[in-house]
């Protein structure tokens, strides 16, 4: 690194490193040691970086105070961005040909599709920034995606529940839960003892709910461990069945009628940040 570094390249590197790392704390030494510079130089790049990112819609970078505190970035969207991006997602899922027999959509292509799955990530981590998650956790296999990027951004580690144990993970919880539209059928799912700790907070995340019976038995596994679950969140929701297994599921899209011609897929009022009575209400400890 060389002696001086000018504002513009303490700029790009202060941006790359913030958005490289979304709601880690960096402090002020920090910078300041890494480009040789005064903490009031470095706290005057980082205001010209807040200001910029506010105006172009890259996030919020903003300062925090305390002992511990210093800059973060958080990938919030920008709202009328995040609008047209889940419009476009739902006019996706609504192409013909999605709609398979017995009644499925599939879906996979989005769920797997890096800068889908990067953006929906970043609206769901948008309302839990404050809310003290440890870890998130998902189901395997096809929620790990959105579930591992939703962890990157809250800059918590990712736990993944199995259908059984795996004896290279040791000792682990077992339960059983009801899934399926009807709730007739019994699967199990299992967890490491060692994967979380006693009076965590955890974020569930998964990729598709229906009914809602694994995602109720995610919240029941939680309860073995004596974790609470701050929040449970899918990419895809459905209007039917009516009744579900867990209520208060934020799903950025929902899945209404279906026909031959395909289903009508279209984006949940909470994921546009819209405030109704339903998602003021739309909190985890009124589930239970």
């Amino acid at each position: 690194m060389p002696e001086r570094v000018k504002r513009n390249e303490r700029l790009a590197a202060m941006g790359r490193i913030l958005t490289g790392s979304p709601n880690r704390i960096f402090t002020l030494s920090q910078f300041g040691d890494l480009f040789a510079s005064a903490k009031s130089t470095v706290s005057e790049d980082i205001l010209i970086l807040s200001e910029l990112f506010s105006e172009w819609g890259l996030g919020q970078v903003s300062t925090v105070s305390g002992a511990a505190g210093g800059v973060r970035f958080r990938p919030i969207p920008d709202p009328q961005r995040a609008r047209e991006e889940l419009e476009r997602l739902s006019k996706r899922l609504c192409e013909p040909g999605r709609l398979l027999p017995g009644g499925y959509l599939y879906i996979s292509d989005v769920i797997c599709d890096p800068e889908a799955v990067d953006f929906m990530s970043a609206v769901i981590a948008r309302d839990y920034y404050d809310s003290g998650v440890d870890f998130v956790l998902t189901m395997e296999t096809k929620g790990i995606p959105l579930a591992m990027t939703t962890a990157q951004k809250l800059c918590v580690p990712l736990v993944i529940a199995r259908r059984d144990s795996r004896v290279y993970e040791g000792s682990a919880v077992k339960i059983s839960y009801a899934s399926g539209a009807e709730g007739d059928k019994i699967e199990t799912m299992a967890l490491s003892r060692r994967a979380v700790k006693e009076g965590q907070r955890a974020l569930i995340v998964d990729d598709f709910m229906k009914a809602g019976g694994t995602l109720k038995g995610m919240c029941d596994l939680m309860d073995e461990f004596n974790v609470t679950v701050v929040g449970v969140c899918v990419a895809i929701g459905t209007t039917q069945p009516e009744k579900k297994a867990l209520n208060g599921v934020r799903a950025l899209m929902e899945v209404g009628s279906l026909s031959p011609d395909g289903a009508h897929v279209y984006p949940t009022p909470w994921a546009l940040g819209e405030k109704t009575e339903n998602t003021k209400q739309n909190q985890l400890e009124e589930t239970k």
